[in-house]
């Protein structure tokens, strides 16, 4: 979270590659970055010199003429068309809201406690059934929410419904009847085409009134999700979008909201590049929370697969000239696909559609997308019929599919970080806000790269599995010879291998031989005395100011 404003990176090129960053990400020496969140604390450039253009000068005022003059929305450019000179009043403009949020972040290096809390302000837009929409990433690790309407100097309580992580948007509601009082819901539209106009409109840094900016969708395609670290489906624009916009709608040349605003594109060689989450991704997320009274999130295939350009690997791998796919390369052991789906099986088709030997399938007219946006389409539970060529033999299944979990986590979903501690040696769980915590934004390069390699490409062997390591060690004289321990996997405790931090701190908690051996990465072990150790874990505690040595989850 935090303002833009602070976390550019303009002109600095990066390394490829998949990890995405909650805040800022990479991906094809591009890098992203969210707009939700304006520093309510913040200067805000107000002076001239942030309103002159490239050249130094003052921009001039241009003069319109009165056949392009844009339509007037209660005395502002918007969307609408102007009736026999008299200014249309579109209600969708007082149904965009500026969302101001209270922040307290778990602290992953000191699992015991949280890091300061700070505020931000975003966008949000009022729709159907008393809620509001805005961005998951402007709502994260909230302790209080409130909103205020356009043109009102109140501010009301909100209470988060539902957050959707993967696809970056959040649900709110207001409890107090007097926010719903004139205001009317935002309708949603169809996903618009290449080169219809759009108008952002939400609560950007560099003023506290409502913002209008125009553009045009530039590109339609699976995105990269940066909050989210999925891939969905967006739409690229050429309007500006801000620090403080993300929440914000989207709407079309009819006043329909097409989409909602959440991050841009910021690189040495791109201008105004904006990014807006479309109305089949939104509606998704309203159906799912609408069908299962929560969000359950979306279904994706657990496997990695290859593309089949090649023709001699075609024949290799024996498809026919008129036949077409992608090739599994590997399936992950804990997905329900793994029950049928094999690796070097080429997927032919899902749910009908053939899938093109680049991983692509058809999208409208004249376009083609990936074939993961039919995966997408469907629901957490829902079956869907795969067809798969297998040693020259076509087969055919039906599986269900389920919300995909990595090895390590790109999110914790708002829950605290998971600990445990005995002798000073602090144990806790490796996730990607643990890894930003530790080696900063630049984690990808300076992690090491143990865990760099398991968090790009290894795969689950069990459901609750966890890469469990050795955090820090409070220094104490029990502990002498091990201080320099830090970010080192524990494999094993007593000769019995550790699956995850339960059951690590099980283990321990319940041994009762003389000795506690923990065998570690690079064959390293530790070795401590049980009766001394759990001794001097109350007076470490308490040097540290740390309440327990075990956080609440882990409790029996």
């Amino acid at each position: 979270m935090g303002s833009d404003g602070k976390r550019k990176k303009r002109g600095r090129k990066s390394k490829t590659q998949t990890t995405l960053d909650p805040t800022t990400s990479t991906i094809n020496d591009e890098v992203f970055s969210l707009n939700n969140v304006e520093i309510v604390n913040s200067a805000t450039p107000t002076s001239a010199n942030h309103l002159e253009n490239r050249r130094g000068r003052p921009k001039k005022r241009l003069r319109r003429s009165p056949e392009k003059t844009p339509p007037l929305i209660n005395g502002e450019i918007g969307v609408g068309t102007p009736v026999e000179g008299v200014a249309r009043v579109v209600p969708a403009m007082d149904a965009v809201v500026k969302v101001f949020c209270v922040h307290t972040e778990p602290n992953f290096s000191l699992p015991w406690q949280r890091k300061r809390q700070y505020s931000s302000s975003s966008s949000g837009f009022v729709i159907g059934g008393r809620r509001v929409l805005t961005n998951a990433h402007s709502v994260e690790h909230y302790t209080q929410v409130k909103l205020k309407k356009r043109g009102s100097d109140t501010k009301y309580l909100a209470t988060v419904l539902a957050i959707g992580t993967e696809c970056d948007i959040a649900l709110l509601t207001v409890n107090d009847d007097e926010f719903w009082e004139g205001v009317s819901p935002v309708e949603f539209g169809e996903l618009p085409s290449l080169q219809d106009a759009v108008t952002v409109v939400g609560y950007p840094i560099g003023g506290d009134t409502i913002s209008v900016t125009s553009g045009v969708v530039s590109r339609i395609e699976i995105l990269s999700y940066v909050h989210g670290s999925t891939e969905l489906l967006g739409l690229q624009i050429d309007a500006a979008i801000n620090s403080g916009n993300s929440g914000g709608p989207a709407f079309n040349d009819k006043g329909e909201c097409v989409g909602i605003a959440f991050q841009s594109l910021k690189h040495e060689d791109a201008e105004n590049i904006g990014y807006v989450i479309p109305t089949p991704v939104i509606k998704h997320f309203i159906q799912d929370f609408e069908k299962k009274g929560a969000y359950t999130g979306f279904p994706f295939l657990g496997i990695e697969w290859q593309k089949m350009e090649n023709p001699d690997l075609r024949v290799a791998m024996g498809m026919k000239p008129d036949q077409k796919g992608v090739r599994i390369r590997r399936v992950d052991p804990t997905a329900l696909e793994s029950e049928v789906l094999q690796p070097s099986d080429i997927i032919l088709s899902f749910d009908g559609v053939d899938i093109a030997n680049d991983g692509t399938v058809p999208f409208r007219h004249g376009e083609r997308i990936g074939f993961s946006y039919l995966i997408s389409q469907k629901y957490t539970g829902d079956n869907a019929a795969i067809k798969v060529l297998r040693n020259s033999k076509t087969l055919e299944f039906v599986i269900k599919l389920s919300t995909h979990r990595r090895l390590i986590p790109s999110h914790v979903k708002g829950k605290p970080p998971s600990y445990y501690i005995i002798a000073g040696f602090v144990f806790t769980t490796v996730s990607v806000p643990y890894l930003r915590s530790e080696y900063g934004k630049e984690y990808e390069f300076e992690a090491p790269v143990k865990l760099l390699d398991k968090l790009l490409h290894s795969m689950p062997k069990s459901p609750d599995e966890q890469i469990v390591v050795v955090s820090q060690v409070l220094v104490a004289d029990i502990n002498i010879g091990y201080e320099e321990l830090v970010n080192t996997q524990v494999l094993a405790f007593n000769g019995k291998p550790v699956k995850n931090l339960k059951s690590l701190a099980n283990m321990v908690e319940s041994c009762d031989n003389e000795f506690l051996k923990f065998d570690l990465e690079y064959d390293q072990i530790v070795v401590l005395r049980m009766k001394t150790a759990k001794e001097a874990t109350v007076d470490i505690l308490t040097t540290h100011c740390i309440p327990s040595a075990i956080s609440d989850d882990l409790k029996p």
